[in-house]
């Protein structure tokens, strides 16, 4: 069983102008799945965007999240990941209804049908800001790479893997020069680890400890390993934000709810935890005026 569960390492080459981040996702992982009671293999691609959003999360530069996220219009309409910049992740499925979930993934563009991958990083002072892409590969990592290609114009791999216990994630990224002797190198440097990497098995990234990994793909290339970010599961909601949600609805749609059930429910999908708000909680929400 790998030692780093719930860890997230950057990592560079000493002698190459390349750098790279691993991470494991063990408990917050599992948490995450306790929510979203699918076939395995459904539950395993949620792992994959769980495992790639927290590789894309070392890029926040401001206290707020990033989100990875696809939407289509196959058997599943959404699926959601997001970490925060104090390293707290959470994940979702929506299936369409009246569709069955497969219990095998022929490729990610069949699942979700016409669908787009966004990534989105939203700051909590500042402007949100939003890449969109086609799912046009059969894989998350081959999105990713795309995604990459045409926003940041750095050469940038993923591999991702995922079980019913574990997910975890790959990524190496060309840097400009800078430590190389010439762009010819450097070129040469970037292909010889992308060979190495893609060597990799799904069993060793979910089996074996980050620097026993690395030291695994890269013995002949000198890898500088950084202290770890410790990841959690957490989920952002509140009464408090169920109750502005409410207030965002009006008082006249809130009542009108409240007439129809006796009691309004707000469940969270991402964590299960119910939410309820009487008469008396609707009163003191909106003031003490006449519930009708």
């Amino acid at each position: 069983m790998t030692t780093s569960t719930d860890l997230l390492h950057r990592f560079i080459f000493d002698e190459c102008d390349i750098r790279g981040e691993i991470v494991t996702l063990g408990e917050s992982y599992r948490q995450v799945l306790d929510s979203n009671d699918y076939p395995p293999a459904v539950q395993h691609l949620l792992g994959e965007f769980l495992a790639a959003v927290a590789l894309l999360s070392s890029s926040l530069k401001f206290d707020g999240l990033i989100s990875l996220q696809a939407r289509g219009e196959g058997a599943i309409s959404l699926i959601m990941a997001e970490c925060s910049h104090d390293n707290q992740v959470r994940g979702i499925i929506r299936p369409r209804p009246g569709q069955p979930l497969p219990e095998d993934i022929p490729s990610l563009a069949q699942l979700l049908e016409k669908g787009v991958l966004v990534i989105t990083l939203e700051p909590k002072i500042g402007e949100r800001y939003q890449g969109i892409v086609p799912l046009d590969a059969d894989t998350l990592a081959g999105c990713l790479e795309h995604y990459f290609k045409q926003s940041e114009q750095l050469e940038t791999r993923f591999w991702i893997a995922a079980d019913e216990q574990h997910c975890a994630g790959l990524l190496l990224q060309a840097l400009p020069l800078q430590v190389a002797p010439s762009a010819e190198v450097n070129r040469d440097n970037w292909q010889t680890a992308i060979a190495l990497a893609e060597t990799v098995t799904p069993a060793e990234q979910l089996g074996l400890s980050h620097p026993d990994l690395l030291h695994r793909l890269f013995n002949e290339m000198p890898v500088r390993l950084f202290s770890p970010t410790q990841l959690h599961f957490h989920c952002s909601c509140s009464r408090e934000r169920s109750a502005a949600a409410l207030e965002s609805l009006g008082r006249e749609e809130v009542e009108q709810l409240l007439a129809e059930k006796g009691t309004i429910e707000i469940d969270c999908q991402f964590c299960n935890q119910l939410y309820r708000f009487n008469a008396e909680d609707v009163r003191e929400l909106f003031g003490t005026g006449t519930l009708h």
